[in-house]
């Protein structure tokens, strides 16, 4: 089944690692196979890694993009949700980072993207309601926990 996608005018998507830009008009491609796309707004670069989620996601992003699984790259994505995962006391988004971690090791990179985005907006719930000074304190505490046990 081809993947439809319409860009807007001026948009960039990566496609298989090559950045394509749409033209000055709205316009839709079809896939008919498969590939590795990701639209402007869901490439992260490297310094949007600023916060705790953002820090999973872009390991994810850069598995997928590369269409493998690179060992540094999901040591990285690892030892990031590990830390995550020791501050966070609420079940469900518990129960999502599980998900997230079972995508990335059955090499679904896509839909660990996805869900990623969603505790991006607890995320950015939590530090909206906490102030980022105490989240990102808890964080670089279970961090320190973390490697200590290590």
């Amino acid at each position: 089944m081809p993947l439809k996608l319409s860009l807007k005018p001026n948009e960039k998507i990566v496609l298989n690692g090559a950045v394509v830009q749409n033209g000055d008009r709205r316009t839709t491609l079809l896939l008919q196979n498969k590939a590795s796309v990701l639209r402007e707004k869901d490439i992260m670069q490297l310094e949007e890694a600023n916060t705790p989620v953002r820090r999973i996601y872009l390991p994810i992003m850069l598995m997928y993009l590369q269409g493998q699984e690179s060992p540094d790259q999901y040591n990285e994505f690892a030892l990031r949700m590990t830390e995550f995962m020791s501050v966070v006391r609420v079940p469900a988004v518990l129960e999502e980072c599980v998900n997230v971690s079972r995508e990335v090791m059955t090499g679904e990179y896509y839909k660990a993207l996805s869900r990623c985005r969603k505790l991006m907006d607890y995320e950015a719930e939590r530090l909206t309601m906490e102030g980022t000074e105490h989240v990102a304190q808890s964080v670089s505490e279970g961090a320190a926990t973390s490697r200590n046990a290590a």
